[in-house]
């Protein structure tokens, strides 16, 4: 699904990501761990096609990407961190699910949307409210539902969690376990938090300063089964959450 290498991206004179290279299967939950200002989210845009400073060889879905150039309709999607930022504070549910059906001329509205409201849990009562009257949960659950309803196969996840109350946090890792089986999901998670990597993803690549230092199974994570200092570290650091792992 992902095939990358040399991959460098830009802000102005900072180099975000330097020289990184990973392989991503079809199906597959893969994780990137890392302090904040390490580079992971920039990464997680560059898949996205949201940030266009960067070099390299590309491929998603086998499909060579290159700056500038737009996503395939319906392969990649992304659920971003903050769920009501993520949402446009004066659109319904309704809208906000209806749009992107509109901008990629895909029909069946009517009957897309409820089916996407049930599918992340919600009743059918949502769909006409605003962000500001959906608890936090449920505000994410309508943005993974805006990232399902155009049929993906690759789901970019930054920080999907960590605007959550810790149980919250465990229903929308338990939602996105469940629709990774159902739809035959590729994932990309995004976070700080190792123990959420471990509930999901089957590796884990650790970046520091725009590099990926080390790659491990999250079964080598759960076990401190780290070789380089860095990640080490994340995992004695991350050691009050290892409960959830």
């Amino acid at each position: 699904m992902i095939a990358a290498s040399g991959l460098r991206a830009r802000f102005g004179d900072t180099l975000a990501v330097d020289d990184v290279a990973f392989a991503v299967a079809a199906g597959e939950a893969f994780g990137i761990a890392g302090e904040s200002g390490s580079g992971k989210s920039t990464l997680l845009r560059v898949l996205a096609g949201l940030h266009e400073d960067w070099a390299g060889r590309l491929t998603l879905d086998g499909r060579a990407r290159s700056p500038g150039r737009l996503r395939p309709r319906g392969t990649v999607q992304m659920v971003f961190q903050d769920p009501y930022g993520a949402l446009h504070p004066r659109h319904t549910v309704d809208r906000a699910l209806s749009e992107p059906l509109a901008v990629q001329g895909i029909a069946g509205a009517a009957a897309r949307i409820p089916a996407a409201l049930a599918e992340v849990g919600l009743a059918a009562e949502h769909r006409f409210r605003y962000p500001h009257q959906l608890s936090g949960g449920q505000r994410q659950r309508v943005a993974i539902a805006r990232a399902l309803i155009q049929q993906p196969r690759l789901l970019l996840l930054d920080e999907p969690t960590s605007a959550l109350d810790a149980s919250v946090q465990a229903e929308i890792l338990a939602l996105l376990q469940r629709l990774r089986r159902e739809h035959g999901l590729t994932y990309v998670l995004v976070s700080h938090n190792l123990a959420v990597i471990a509930a999901l993803c089957e590796r884990v690549a650790v970046m520091r300063e725009g590099r990926f230092v080390e790659e491990l199974a999250t079964a080598e994570l759960r076990a401190g089964r780290a070789r380089d200092p860095y990640t080490r570290a994340l995992i004695e650091a991350s050691r009050g959450y290892r409960r959830g792992c």
